[in-house]
């Protein structure tokens, strides 16, 4: 059974809601710090499980989130990025690694979503803590992150 909100879990639903995403956030019992962990609680697949990255531009050192499927690999050298430190991660998005959501962070952040994502009408994203989630159509999702992008 869902718990209450945590301040941190109430946070990222009311930025959600101002960025257009209607969601229940919701605090579940288990850990959802992993997308193996996340998968299971939520009773999902794994792929549907949305990792929220933030890595760093080795040529700029600038930030980027990366949205990836729970079963995939960031191709990190690919792409031209590095893994961000723990401090970095929750500098840039106000949030602790294990719970950073895919946006409402403290500052707009380059976006790139991972594409295999489109396999699933429905994904399941942390929502600030290790124990908040929140599930969204992928349509809505990429909705709310292009109104991100054009306020930028």
């Amino acid at each position: 059974m869902p718990g209450p909100l945590h301040p941190t879990a109430a946070r990222v639903q009311e930025r959600l809601a101002a960025l257009g995403l209607e969601v229940d956030v919701v605090v579940l019992p288990g850990s959802t710090r992993t997308a193996a962990d996340a998968a299971a609680a939520c009773g999902c697949e794994l792929g549907q499980i949305v990792k929220s990255l933030v890595f760093v531009e080795a040529a700029s050192d600038e930030p980027v989130m990366c949205l990836w499927a729970g079963d995939r690999q960031v191709p990190a050298d690919e792409l031209g990025l590095r893994r961000a430190s723990a401090d970095v991660v929750r500098e840039v998005t106000g949030f602790a690694v294990g719970g950073v959501p895919p946006l409402g962070h403290e500052r707009p952040l380059r976006t790139i979503v991972d594409d295999s994502l489109d396999r699933f009408d429905r994904v399941w994203c942390a929502a600030g803590t290790p124990h908040a989630v929140f599930e969204v159509s992928l349509a809505e999702l990429r909705r709310a992150l292009d109104a991100t992008r054009s306020t930028r």
